[in-house]
């Protein structure tokens, strides 16, 4: 476990911002994890670096979290239980449920980042969610080192909400998490998003998990940049949740606005269509800028800096609400 000095984080944020770490520790067992929690009082902690948005140079001691491995912990005749650690990286641990045809992460395919930071945010893609196949994780204490097990219902999850992110925030560190998966008799949801349409034209009709998470992943593909090749953190707002009044209000003067029933009085705005429609969409700000083919995505073109993308950022929130009445959240982390 070694201890490194202003560390460059431009390869540990999806974005590819540069920014520098006053030093950084990466911890592979627990062991190694409350050793640190025991030693550095004022920490950062960093998982796959895909949700955040790096704005300046982090002035603590960055700790990240690397612990490695996955096991089938209990199995019935019709279902698998999986632990994975939270160092995983999840499209990968995603591509080892279906290897074995344990089903229900197919529609999560090529998210991008690590296993333990998925319950913070409940990550979703296609109608699916973290919590409809999560059945716990284990997280540390940051102040006391103690060990403890969140069931699902302790999670309180919301959309891309938990209670990590609310009455939790920054006390646990989560190092494991437990998913019951199906062995059989897979529950297929494809009637979200595109699926159904990348099923058809391959002449699919009665897919696979395999041939879904393939659908799925052909779908993010043509959307969604690689990181690797353009710098972003995937979606960068969070669809907006409006009451029903707000929506039919704005329908007046956008009939055209699509929109999802979440119960009688609310209603799910795609963002992204908000986004588009507002003049957003493939514009460019000197390095900053939205991508071409997703109004979501919020790029980081080569040299850009977090601030600039921030800037960007909030742009878009104040011609969205100014031209809808709606406002949109970040669902990424501004640091």
């Amino acid at each position: 476990m070694e201890i490194q000095t202003n560390f460059s984080l431009k390869n540990y944020n999806t974005f590819g911002i540069s920014a520098t770490a006053k030093s950084f520790i990466s911890v592979t067992s627990e062991d190694e994890l409350k050793t640190v929690l025991q030693q550095q009082q004022d920490i950062f902690i960093l998982g796959g670096g895909s949700n955040m948005l790096l704005t300046r140079d982090i002035e603590k001691t960055v700790v990240h979290v690397n612990l490695k491995g996955i096991a089938v912990t209990k199995e019935t005749e019709d279902y698998v239980w999986v632990t994975a650690q939270a160092g995983e990286n999840w499209h990968e641990f995603v591509l080892w449920c279906l290897e074995r045809n344990f089903g229900g992460l197919e529609n999560l395919s090529l998210i991008p980042g690590n296993v333990g930071t998925t319950p913070i945010q409940n990550i979703g893609a296609y109608g699916v969610e973290i919590k409809d196949t999560m059945v716990s994780c284990e997280a540390i204490a940051i102040k006391t080192q103690e060990k403890r097990v969140f069931t699902n219902a302790e999670c309180a999850f919301e959309y891309r909400e938990s209670i990590f992110k609310k009455e939790l925030k920054n006390q646990y560190i989560i190092t494991a998490v437990t998913f019951q998966l199906t062995k059989k008799k897979h529950q297929l949801k494809t009637s979200y998003g595109a699926i159904e349409a990348e099923l058809q034209q391959k002449n699919i009709s009665n897919p696979t998990i395999q041939e879904v998470s393939r659908a799925v992943i052909a779908i993010r593909q043509s959307k969604l940049p690689d990181p690797k090749e353009l710098g972003n953190s995937g979606s960068f707002f969070k669809n907006p949740i409006i009451p029903r009044t707000t929506y039919e209000k704005a329908l007046q003067n956008f009939p055209e606005m699509p929109h999802y029933k979440v119960s009688e009085e609310l209603v799910k705005v795609p963002a992204g269509w908000l986004i588009e429609q507002a003049g957003f969409k493939g514009k460019r700000f000197g390095d900053a800028g939205i991508h071409k083919n997703q109004a979501l995505v919020l790029v980081n073109y080569g040299n850009a800096t977090g601030a600039e993308i921030e800037a960007v950022s909030k742009d878009i929130q104040k011609t969205v609400l100014e031209k809808f009445g709606v406002a949109i959240e970040a669902e990424v982390n501004i640091i």
